[in-house]
C-alpha cells in the first residue's frame, strides 16, 4: 500500500520544472581539491540520480547548485540564472547574501538528517518558509501546509512535534518542507542514509511521486534499486569527477568504465 494519500483538492499549484547546469566545477577545502572541473546538464522536469564512493564530491557538489558550498571556479545557473553570482566585466561577482536567500527559496534541499525545527508542530515546520519569505500569509501557509502533509501520507501528524514521529515520518515531513516554497528544482542529500531500513521505502515512495509528477529532481544516494526505476540519467563521481553518465541501463548494467564496475560490484 503506498504512502502518499490521496491528494486534496486545494494541493498548491508547482513551480515549472528548471534546467540546472553546472559549469566547470572546481572546489577546494585547503589543500585538498573535491570537484576537478565537472560539467552536467538536468533537464526540466528529469530525475538524475548522483552515485558514488565517500568522499568523491557528491554531497559538495550537490550543494553548489543552491551556493550553500561557493564554487572556486566556475558556476551553477537553475532556469538559466547564475546563482550566488552575477556576471560583471567579464569576471563572477558575488551576489550579496539578501539575493542569494531570495535563490535559494526557488530551490528545494531536502537533507539526510531531516534538519526539522524540535520545537515547532509538523504543520509549523511545513508553514514556516512560506511565511517568512511572503509566499503565503499564516492562514494560507497553513493551509498550503495541510494539503502538502496530506500529499505525502501525514495529514494525521499535523499536531505532532517532530521527536514524536518516526525517521521515515520526519523526512517525508521535510519533503512537504521543501515542497512548501514550490520550487522548480529539489535536491535531496542522500535522503535515507539516516533510517532504518524497514523506513528507507516510504521515504523513496514519496520522491518517486514526485518523480512521476515532472519535478526537476536530483539526488545523492546509495540506493541503486531507486536508481534504475526513477532515473532518466546516472552520474557516477569519483574523486571530483564525472567517471561516467548515461541511462540507468547504461551506467548500472553495463557500464564503461572500470571504476563505475568496481563500484557497483560492491554495492549491488
Amino acid at each position: 500500500m503506498s504512502v502518499i494519500a490521496p491528494r486534496s483538492t486545494k494541493s498548491p499549484a508547482r513551480a515549472e520544472p528548471v534546467a540546472v547546469e553546472i559549469h566547470q566545477a572546481h572546489k577546494w577545502f585547503g589543500e585538498h581539491q573535491v570537484l576537478r572541473g565537472i560539467d552536467l546538464t538536468v533537464e526540466p522536469g528529469s530525475v538524475t540520480v548522483i552515485l558514488g564512493p565517500s568522499g568523491s564530491g557528491k554531497s559538495t557538489l550537490l550543494r553548489t547548485v543552491n551556493h550553500l558550498e561557493k564554487l572556486d571556479i566556475g558556476h551553477v545557473t537553475v532556469g538559466g540564472e547564475p546563482i550566488g553570482v552575477r556576471h560583471h566585466r567579464g569576471r563572477l561577482k558575488e551576489l550579496p547574501e539578501r539575493t542569494i536567500r531570495a535563490q535559494r527559496s526557488r530551490i528545494g534541499f531536502v537533507f539526510q538528517n531531516f534538519n526539522l525545527f524540535p520545537n515547532l508542530t509538523v504543520l509549523e515546520n511545513v508553514a514556516a518558509a512560506p511565511t517568512a519569505i511572503g509566499l503565503a500569509d499564516r492562514d494560507g501557509a497553513r493551509e498550503l501546509a495541510r494539503a502538502l502533509l496530506d500529499r505525502v501520507g501525514l495529514a494525521d501528524k499535523a499536531d505532532s512535534y517532530p521527536r514524536q514521529l518516526s525517521g521515515g515520518q520526519q523526512q517525508r515531513v521535510a519533503i512537504a518542507r521543501a515542497l512548501a516554497l514550490e520550487p522548480g528544482v529539489i535536491l535531496f542529500d542522500e535522503p535515507t542514509s539516516a533510517l532504518d531500513p524497514e523506513l528507507v521505502g516510504e521515504v523513496l515512495s514519496v520522491i518517486k511521486e514526485l518523480a512521476t509528477g515532472g519535478t526537476t529532481l536530483i539526488v545523492v544516494t546509495h540506493e541503486i534499486g531507486f536508481a534504475r526505476e526513477v532515473a532518466d540519467q546516472v552520474v557516477f563521481l569519483d574523486q571530483g569527477v564525472i567517471v561516467e553518465q548515461g541511462k540507468p541501463s547504461d551506467v548500472l548494467d553495463n557500464p564503461r568504465e572500470a571504476r563505475t564496475r568496481e563500484f557497483l560490484g560492491k554495492v549491488l
